[in-house]
């Protein structure tokens, strides 16, 4: 892709593997030319640049980070890692899809002949060896600029024989070293639809959650704010009393992480042994923002502190502003930014007019 001077932006090739796309990382950072974004920002207490962050997912690398930071980003989100390397799943890891405006409930989705917007996400968060991430974010950080910051996501990872306890640790372990490498923030990934593990489906019991995030508080808490990325939840009582869980014990909401649920074929044939997948992109945008309202709605009503971060179908100032709008303090692009990587620098030139 190029942009307006002719500089090729580099972006996710979705034919190609993780570990094809990590390799071929932008060697420099794009020049393009960012217009400013009007208002005053903040991430979790932070001044920032503009409320427009990058999710965790297109940051694979130092090298993405660095990218996406000159294309009109101030909050970039290092893709999740862990203490010991994990292996992402085989190809394909992102598949076209061809929902409707997604409602929570579907039990299949059908696979699209091209991409339209939405896709079927299937990466099974994976991590190189904390060797390699600590020093890469280290060196990521500090090719940031004034006015932009840098979150870590960090997941655990549940080994045999463990219990929710030693799943605590291991995830503050991971938080603790995300701060050594001087990363701003940590994001918890308490939700991940293409894992069947604790380790991805924390956020749907706000009792096992609140104790992580209360360990990885005690461990790491006073070396910057700490964010917990949750996944859909219907039931507006589960969320009330998850949100209530973590108010004291993290600084924000990260929501929504894509919308779970399975993928046919042109023959109805389940297509990833029939486990669910995430949907994200277009498809995701009203049910997310919907997350976003209910959320705003239950801190306003308990009194609680926590900042809520919008992510889901972000590719228009329209839709950054439907998200400020339904009390996000900020927004995460990702579907749409790996599909276009100007997209955030098109959103400001709309801001400006606005």
């Amino acid at each position: 892709m190029n942009g307006e001077s002719g500089v090729k932006i580099p972006k996710y090739d979705p034919s190609q593997t993780y570990d094809w796309n990590f390799k071929k990382a932008p060697k420099t950072p794009p020049e393009v030319e960012v217009p400013e974004c009007p208002g005053e920002w903040t991430y979790c207490g932070i001044p920032v640049n503009s409320p427009l962050g990058i999710a965790a997912g297109p940051l694979l690398n130092g090298k993405w980070v660095s990218s996406y930071a000159a294309l009109g980003f101030d909050v970039l989100t290092y893709k999740t890692v862990r203490t010991d390397p994990h292996e992402c799943y085989p190809l394909p890891n992102l598949v076209p899809v061809q929902p409707e405006m997604m409602t929570g409930d579907e039990a299949s989705v059908p696979l699209a002949d091209e991409l339209d917007g939405s896709w079927a996400v299937s990466f099974g968060m994976p991590s190189q060896a904390a060797r390699f991430w600590i020093g890469d974010v280290k060196k990521a950080k500090a090719r940031l600029s004034e006015g932009q910051l840098l979150s870590v996501s960090v997941v655990g990872t549940m080994q045999p024989g463990w219990g929710l306890e030693e799943l605590a640790d291991n995830y503050a372990d991971c938080a603790s070293w995300a701060f050594d490498a001087n990363a701003d923030c940590v994001e918890m990934n308490f939700s991940c639809p293409n894992v069947c593990s604790e380790d991805g489906q924390l956020f749907q019991n706000p009792a096992d959650a609140a104790l992580v995030a209360k360990t990885v508080q005690k461990y790491a808490g006073e070396d910057g704010p700490l964010l917990v990325k949750i996944g859909y939840l219907a039931d507006q009582k589960t969320l009330q009393e998850l949100l209530i869980q973590l108010n004291d014990h993290v600084d924000a909401i990260v929501t929504t992480n894509s919308i779970p649920t399975r993928v046919t074929d042109s023959a109805g044939k389940f297509l990833f042994d029939g486990e669910q997948r995430g949907i994200c992109g277009d498809a995701s945008r009203d049910l997310s923002i919907e997350q976003v309202r209910r959320c705003r709605e239950i801190v306003e009503a308990n009194n609680l502190k926590l900042d809520i971060i919008g992510v889901g179908g972000i590719k228009t100032a329209d839709d950054v502003q439907r998200y400020l709008d339904a009390g996000a303090n900020s927004v995460q692009l990702a579907t749409s930014a790996m599909i276009d990587p100007l997209v955030g620098i098109k959103i400001r030139q709309n801001f400006n007019t606005a």
